[in-house]
């Protein structure tokens, strides 16, 4: 077990306060619901079954078991499973969530644990057992928080100062070195993999709102654009026909000349006052 002790970084000019909450919202809920569904395992075991992530039976029923990419996070193995995976999250990303606000979070949170279950059905695709546990978000938090405040001290079993620059990497690298066949290590990578890559190149995936009204204003913009150009192109075409008038005479236009003004005045008020 370990404990963070500082708080006075700040993260790629982001504000944060001194301290930190000690139970933000998305936190707090994920606290409950994980513990809600454990005790729902323990009562009723064929959960993971029905809600595990399996990937040679999730291919095989493709695509009636989509829900599982989200399901399985919320399903344990024991209770030191959840204990620990529920003691990092707390104790990790508490800080996360008060500096990128709690919407983002939970929508880090989420995608870093479907970023785990998509490399594990790619790398595991025959795999017949279940794989559950929260620890593809985890990593993702941890991966995030290495990146966001490296000088912050960890105190290893409340004992040994060490930064985390070099103490997460050691946990990770622990963590695939001594956890076993039974440990879904390509979720654990893939969730890594994801909270680095969101935070190094600055992600911003999960603002698809902001990022439809930017594709829509875009669109817009450019078909005004286009159509301002059109009715410009058509004045030009106007005008020319009107110098024609002064020269010639109206008499003396040719059909496509007469044809241009008449769709001109229908299109225009103060062309059609001009030819009424």
């Amino acid at each position: 077990m370990m404990a963070s002790s500082r708080y006075n970084d700040s993260y790629s000019g982001e504000s944060l306060s001194l301290g930190r909450p000690l139970m933000p919202p998305v936190i707090k809920t994920l606290l409950i619901v994980n513990a809600a569904v454990f005790l729902l395992q323990l009562i009723y075991s064929p959960l993971i079954d029905l809600f595990g992530l399996a990937p040679a039976r999730f291919f095989a029923q493709f695509p009636n078991l989509l829900y599982q990419l989200v399901t399985y996070m919320f399903l344990h193995g024991g209770f030191w499973h959840i204990l620990f995976n529920m003691f990092t999250l707390w104790m990790f990303g508490t800080e996360i969530e008060a500096t990128w606000g709690s919407r983002r979070f939970a929508w880090f949170y989420l995608f870093g644990g479907i970023a785990g279950a998509v490399l594990t059905l790619i790398v595991r695709s025959g795999q017949p057992h279940p794989m559950i546990g929260a620890s593809a978000a985890i990593y993702a938090l941890l991966a995030a928080y290495w990146v966001m405040f490296p000088q912050r001290t960890l105190y290893l079993y409340f004992l040994f100062p060490v930064k985390v620059k070099y103490a997460i990497p050691g946990m990770m690298l622990l963590g695939f070195l001594f956890g076993g066949s039974q440990v879904a290590h390509f979720a654990h990578l893939g969730g890594a993999l994801f909270g680095l890559a969101y935070v190094k190149l600055n992600w911003r995936p999960f603002n698809a709102g902001n990022w439809l009204a930017k594709l829509k204003y875009r669109r817009q913009t450019a078909r005004l654009q286009k159509n301002r150009q059109r009715a410009e192109d058509a004045m030009k075409q106007v005008d020319a026909v009107l110098d024609r008038i002064n020269q010639v005479g109206f008499e003396n236009l040719t059909r496509a000349e007469r044809n241009l003004l008449e769709e001109a005045s229908a299109k225009t008020p103060c062309t059609r006052e001009f030819f009424s």
